[in-house]
């Protein structure tokens, strides 16, 4: 089992920045690609980024390419998400979570199996 909190959630004006962290407990996060989702109008949540377990390859969708950032230290155990040139349509509650290495795929949210409470970023503008 995982359990994974997040934190740095807060409330930001439009351009500014926010970096959100994702601490593991229980297992150690070496083991999974980690990914960070929101919710999406139609759907309960929306890919955001990944990264691969070692921290090599980084993955997010098209919306946030070059505004976000997603890192790891897995000797911390923990991942983060640095939010830049923020938006208010990037207004959501963001979660963290956890997929097997291998298994399923990294776009998919029923592929993850572990998830944390979330932590609510707001944008205003």
């Amino acid at each position: 089992q995982v359990q994974l909190v997040e934190s740095g959630g807060g409330l930001v004006q439009a351009g500014g920045s926010l970096r959100l962290s994702c601490t593991a407990s229980g297992r150690m996060l070496s083991s999974y690609t980690m990914g960070w989702f929101r919710p999406a109008p139609g759907k309960e949540r929306e890919f955001v980024a990944a990264i691969s377990w070692s921290g090599d390859r980084t993955y997010y969708t098209d919306s946030v390419k070059g505004r976000f950032t997603i890192s790891r230290d897995n000797a911390k155990n923990s991942v983060y998400l640095q939010m830049n040139s923020l938006k208010p349509e990037d207004t959501a509650v963001y979660y963290c979570a956890a997929r097997t290495v291998g298994t399923g795929s990294r776009w998919d949210v029923a592929s993850y199996s572990y998830w944390g409470q979330g932590t609510q970023v707001t944008v205003s503008s």
